[in-house]
Parts: structure tokens; C-alpha cells; sequence
């Protein structure tokens, strides 16, 4: 049983590796003076993936939620304590400001000299391609329900008969939710950025507000509710649906 200190410490660090790579693959992407300028959707979708494997891979020992998705997921489901919740929310968002804040420092001299700053926000949050919080409410939800109900639904290796381990999807690691998120990105991200994860989208808009990125434009905060509230209710649901499925046999 980790301390508080600890899950505080592990979601962090894993958090704050999950957006420096995330942010970092669309910088990578954007900015005109990078060289991955142009990649595209593919490569974003990629990079956001292998950032998940990379922050879960470190966050192991607190469970690797690096998502308060997930954590109020696990904790709807009964598999989480919901005294711990605060503490990995906390820790979550923290270390998602955090890596956003490095990924500045990274491509400093790249958003100096970025031809259109007033358009970089996207490197940093989510935003719609067309406005209209109900409906981009409801596309947060649903790509958040298929990654919660597939972290809940594939649980790590367990004990089979005569001792031999039943690895299940267990037996791809964390690589198994990076997969995932590519899927979700591929699928289901085009019309809102698939947040799918509140401390991603907020901690990283923190950032953006606070850096001094020559002539940056608005946070967007109007519409900075969207991405928490739709992803914490996905996740919700996709507990709720999980604890009505049959038991497997």
C-alpha cells in the first residue's frame, strides 16, 4: 500500500511526462521552425499514444491513472477509495501544468519565432471544430467511455490454474491503452481534439495563460468546461456500464 505522498508523487511525474510529450508532438506538428512542421493528424494521434504509454509506464506504482477520468471511473466501480480521489486529482492536474511547461521551454525559440502566435493555444488544450458545447459535450463522453470501460474491463495479469498467470490484453502493458488512445484519435477525435482526460486539457490551458508566448491569443476559457465535464462523465458512465456487465466466466 503506497502513501498519499507517493500516489502524489508517481501521478505527477506520470502526468506531467503524459502532456510534455503530448503537447510536444503538436508543437512538433505546428510550430513552422520545427522540423516535424506539417506531420499532420496521423503523427499527433501517434505521439499522444506513446505519451500515454510513457506517463503510465512511470505512474505504475500508483496505478498509472494519469486521468481523473479514470480515477473517478475506478472509483465509481468500487476499485478506488473515494477518499484517494482528491489526491490524484490534484497530482494529476499539478503535473499536467507542469510538463506543459517544460514542452514551452523545449520549442521556446521555435514559438518565437512561429509565424502565427495568436494561434498556438492548440498546442497546448483542446478546442472544437465546430462550436457547439452540448454536442462537443457529447463527443467527450463517448470517446472517454471507450477508454475507461477498457482500462476497467482489462485489469492486470492474475493468478490462473495451477499458478500460471492469466495475462489477458494484461500481457501488452501499458502499450495496450496507448493502442487505444491512437484508436480513439483516429476514430472519435476529429471534432473536438478528444480531450478524453481533464487534467490534459486543463493543466496544460493553465500553462498556456501563464507563458510568456509573444503574441498568444485567448485560453478559451468559455469553453474549458467541456473537456472536464465530458470526459469525468464518460468515465462515470463507463463504470456504470461495467458494473451492469455479466461477471466473465
Amino acid at each position: 500500500m503506497h502513501s498519499v505522498g507517493d500516489i502524489f508523487f508517481w501521478e505527477l511525474c506520470g502526468t506531467a511526462l503524459l502532456t510534455l510529450m503530448g503537447c510536444g508532438v503538436v508543437a512538433n506538428v505546428t510550430l513552422n521552425k520545427s522540423l516535424g512542421t506539417g506531420g499532420g493528424w496521423l503523427l499527433v494521434n501517434f505521439g499522444w499514444g506513446f505519451a500515454v504509454f510513457t506517463g503510465a509506464s512511470v505512474a505504475a506504482p500508483s496505478g498509472a491513472h494519469i486521468n481523473p477520468a479514470v480515477t473517478v471511473g475506478l472509483a465509481v466501480y468500487g476499485e478506488l477509495p473515494w477518499a484517494q480521489v482528491p489526491t490524484y486529482l490534484i497530482a494529476q492536474v499539478t503535473g499536467a501544468t507542469l510538463g506543459a511547461i517544460v514542452c514551452w521551454l523545449a520549442y521556446k525559440l521555435q514559438f518565437d519565432e512561429h509565424d502565427d502566435p495568436a494561434n498556438t493555444r492548440g498546442i497546448f488544450c483542446t478546442g472544437p471544430t465546430v462550436p457547439n458545447k452540448p454536442w462537443n459535450l457529447v463527443t467527450e463522453i463517448i470517446g472517454t467511455f471507450v477508454l475507461v470501460l477498457w482500462v476497467i474491463t482489462n485489469p492486470s495479469a492474475t493468478a490462473g490454474e495451477a499458478g500460471v498467470p492469466d495475462f489477458g490484453n494484461a500481457a501488452l502493458g501499458y502499450a495496450g491503452v496507448a493502442f487505444v488512445v491512437i484508436g480513439i484519435g483516429n476514430s472519435l477525435g476529429g471534432p473536438t481534439g478528444y480531450a478524453i482526460n481533464p487534467a490534459r486539457d486543463l493543466g496544460p490551458r493553465i500553462a498556456y495563460a501563464i507563458l510568456p508566448i509573444r503574441g498568444k491569443g485567448s485560453a478559451e476559457w468559455g469553453y474549458s468546461w467541456v473537456p472536464i465535464a465530458g470526459p469525468i462523465l464518460g468515465g462515470a458512465l463507463a463504470a456504470l456500464v461495467a458494473l451492469a456487465l455479466p461477471a466473465a466466466s
